[in-house]
């Protein structure tokens, strides 16, 4: 039997390879500290969503999504960073990204607590 897909596990694992390209960018421009920053928070929000599915309650489930969204939240701030000071790669593609998984989470923990309270 196959796997149904799992739009936002797939869309923060490729964001997270988007990142990591990303962050090769920075480090080749001698930007090691916001290129650590970044790969850090742009590629936990993946890992805290793929471990979120196998979350041991729906509590827990909520909790490590929450994880992901501020990972996320914390993404978007160092790409601001990137896209206002001089001098750096282009990321509006990143930074659009990075919004729509935002607004996945967001969707998704809303959800999940809506059916914890009618359960």
């Amino acid at each position: 039997m196959q796997e149904r897909p799992n739009v936002i596990v797939d869309k923060t694992f490729e964001f997270a390879l988007l990142i990591v390209e990303f962050a090769e960018k920075l480090e080749s421009n001698k930007r090691y500290v916001i290129a650590n920053q970044l790969l850090k928070s742009g590629t936990s929000i993946g890992a805290n969503v793929r471990e979120a599915q196998n979350a041991e309650s729906k509590a827990d489930f909520i909790h490590k999504m929450k994880i992901a969204a501020k990972e996320a939240d914390e993404t978007e701030y160092w790409l601001l960073l990137c896209q206002k000071s001089e001098n750096y790669p282009d990321c509006e593609g990143l930074q659009k990204e990075v919004k729509e998984i935002v607004k996945i989470l967001s969707k998704i923990i809303a959800s999940s607590k809506n059916k914890s309270l009618t359960n």
